[in-house]
């Protein structure tokens, strides 16, 4: 069957199921931040009625997020293993799609790595105690003093990954439709220049969503945009504007 010869099942059927994994993945970041946390939000003093749904719906949510995640890392290594001579000569031009695209598609990578290590280090881990501390909440028992913090913590590596999301889906669709033939003679020099400072500029977010930078507390002005879904809105495509003029700047011949 030809779908299941290597050179199809890296170049087509792997990234079939990358797509298709990513959707479901990226669908429900997108759910969690611009749906469900402002309608939980809205529950106000029905705190039970809040726990319930938390119990039910967002621990049936949080598992397909997490899986899917997993999926869409694992199908991208598969695409990366499977695609002949990919990473050959990476940021030169023996592997045919030269610098451009490749600097493109290494930002798209690691941006999407990223936010899968925060999905299952960060959001995962955190969303634990507050699912426990809700089903404990509704069958009568005691509030866990932990959960608000961890549901804060939680809240700022989801913000911090529907920021990362914007950019990501730009260099990964970007690498081969955009960069592939825009910047075709972008020399390899260039392209690291612009992967180092793109990924210095994500680091420093990504520092600052864990707190490490200003701290997680509510005075902390660095944390602006991740104190509503707008500002993460608005951070996204802040970043994009920022990481896409560097590299119509940093790429050009």
């Amino acid at each position: 069957m030809e779908l299941f010869k290597q050179a199809y099942l890296g170049p087509f059927a792997f990234r079939w199921l990358h797509v298709l994994a990513g959707i479901t993945w990226i669908g429900l970041l997108y759910y969690f931040n611009f749906v469900q946390t402002p309608a939980f939000a809205a529950y106000g003093d029905e705190a039970r009625a809040r726990n319930i749904a938390l119990d039910k719906v967002a621990r049936r949510a949080l598992w397909w997020f997490r899986w899917s995640a997993v999926a869409t890392l694992l199908t991208g290594l598969l695409i990366l293993g499977l695609t002949k001579n990919y990473m050959k000569g990476f940021m030169g031009s023996e592997n045919g799609f030269g610098p451009g695209h490749n600097a493109a598609i290494l930002v798209g990578m690691v941006l999407g790595i990223t936010m899968a290590a925060n999905v299952w280090m960060v959001i995962w881990k955190n969303q634990k105690v507050v699912l426990a501390n809700a089903a404990n909440l509704v069958n009568g028992g005691e509030a866990d003093p932990a959960a608000p913090g961890a549901g804060r913590a939680a809240a700022l590596a989801s913000r911090q990954n529907t920021i990362f999301s914007v950019s990501m889906v730009f260099f990964m669709v970007g690498a081969s439709h955009f960069y592939l033939g825009a910047f075709a003679g972008a020399t390899s020099g260039k392209a690291w220049t612009f992967v180092i400072i793109s990924l210095a500029i994500a680091a420093v977010l990504e520092l600052n969503c864990l707190g490490l930078i200003g701290g997680k507390a509510n005075t902390n002005k660095l944390l602006w945009p991740y104190e509503s879904h707008k500002n993460a809105l608005i951070t996204a495509f802040g970043l994009w504007a920022v990481l896409w003029i560097l590299s119509e700047i940093i790429l050009k011949k």
